[in-house]
């Protein structure tokens, strides 16, 4: 049955019997857990269409973006995202482009790591929103990404923190940094006394 099935066919169907495996599952940390054993199967492929350059669209490789994501490997879904913005590739499932999705997702797991006070690294942050710049998207994922960035970089750079906070309220008045942007201003004026 499978003596004449391309590569990309294979993973396309090691792929379906993942997601099915998934989909039996109703825990997000389970489900994130299980994606940090499936992802090894599917690197050497990850490795070989970005050294390719492959252009033609792969939603083997937008799977794994995602899970990159979700299993804490955001480098790696940030790569993949570089990739598939370059070659005009689209999420396989789902209503949102591609940089919707590195926009809320890597804003989502910034967030979560700063409620678990377990840091985010402001970089990756800041290359998603490099990445995703100028790129149509809804301004309430925009203000997503610019809040999360406000929020990694309150402590370190609150100046640049309060600067991304006010982009994210002109975005969107309703994204819930009101009170972060007047606290950091209040900061920022008693830094300067």
């Amino acid at each position: 049955m499978f003596r004449h099935a391309s590569g990309y066919d294979l993973m396309l169907l090691q792929l379906a019997e993942d997601r099915r495996r998934l989909k039996g599952v109703q825990s997000t940390v389970k489900k994130a857990e299980i994606k940090v054993e499936l992802l090894p199967k599917y690197a050497a492929w990850a490795e070989g269409v970005l050294a390719a350059g492959g252009a033609q669209q792969d939603d083997v490789l937008m799977y794994v973006m995602l899970w990159r994501i979700d299993a804490g490997d955001y480098a790696g879904a940030l790569e993949i995202g570089r990739h598939a913005l370059r070659h005009g590739w689209v999420m396989p499932l789902g209503n949102r482009n591609v940089q919707t999705v590195l926009a809320e997702e890597m804003a989502d797991a910034a967030q979560s790591a700063m409620l678990a006070a377990t840091g985010f690294d402001a970089d990756l942050l800041l290359q998603t929103l490099e990445l995703t710049d100028g790129l149509d998207m809804p301004d309430q994922s925009r203000a997503r990404l610019h809040k999360a960035i406000g929020a990694v970089l309150s402590e370190s750079n609150p100046a640049s923190a309060l600067n991304h906070l006010n982009h994210a309220l002109q975005l969107d008045p309703r994204c819930g940094v009101k009170k972060d942007k007047q606290q950091l201003e209040r900061r920022l004026r008693n830094d300067s006394r």
